[in-house]
């Protein structure tokens, strides 16, 4: 299985502080990954490398086997980035904001493309035509992977995703990123909430200080062991 995502030997300080140190990690094609840890523990600072914002001390970082520190505008355009927070226009349609932003990243889509899109990631016809300031946490969620969706991103990055959505919107989003993954995307969500992580991801890593302390297939553990050993290795 060919590895999309890697991340070899990456370090990055921030006032001597070491928010992320030696990490490693590699993802598949039709995985998805779990990076499990706390606020603080360097899941942010290990997708912001990825997407390009931050540039590792020392390391290499790339996607579809294309170095991102020196090629970021060529490995972005496999990326799809969905944050805790999607950002949309709120006086746009669902269907607009994906419209817009289709058209930024130079893709020209029919609105029964654009529609097709959007039900695809589980939002109701009946609200396409709304204005996204009315949408729930989790409509909003479903537009910026459908936004993703429309790149034909090959990578799906995401930071806190299911952060405030309640449980049927959860089981949505794992649904959906399963979905991905079986048509060979390979998927990496940071994350603290170990059963949402648990019940979506193939492998688990524990994120702490910026290292990566553990790792796991998901089919080795139940939740309540998944819990046991994060709380052994946060502690310690």
């Amino acid at each position: 299985m060919k590895n999309i995502i890697s991340v070899q030997n990456i370090t990055k300080n921030f006032n001597n502080n070491k928010a992320v140190n030696d990490l490693s990690l590699a993802i598949n094609e039709g995985e998805i990954y779990g990076l499990l840890g706390h606020n603080g523990a360097g899941k942010s600072t290990t997708i912001n490398i990825l997407l390009g914002f931050l540039q590792p001390d020392s390391g290499t970082a790339s996607i579809n086997s294309i170095d991102i520190p020196s090629n970021y505008n060529v490995a972005r355009k496999f990326i799809g980035y969905i944050s805790e927070n999607v950002s949309l226009y709120p006086y746009l349609t669902g269907l607009e904001n994906l419209d817009y932003f289709c058209k930024l990243s130079g893709k020209i889509l029919s609105q029964s493309r654009l529609s097709e899109l959007l039900n695809e990631c589980g939002l109701e016809i009946e609200v396409h035509q709304n204005r996204t300031e009315t949408y729930s946490k989790g409509m909003r969620q479903k537009v910026g992977i459908a936004i993703a969706l429309a790149k034909e991103a090959k990578v799906y990055l995401l930071d806190e995703p299911a952060s405030g959505l309640d449980p049927l919107a959860s089981n949505e989003l794992s649904s959906l990123l399963k979905k991905l993954a079986s048509q060979g995307a390979a998927i990496l969500m940071a994350s603290h909430d170990i059963f949402r992580v648990r019940e979506t991801c193939d492998r688990i890593g524990i994120i702490k200080k910026g290292e990566l302390v553990k790792e796991m297939k998901t089919s080795d553990v139940s939740t309540n062991e998944l819990e046991t050993i994060y709380i052994e290795y946060i502690k310690n």
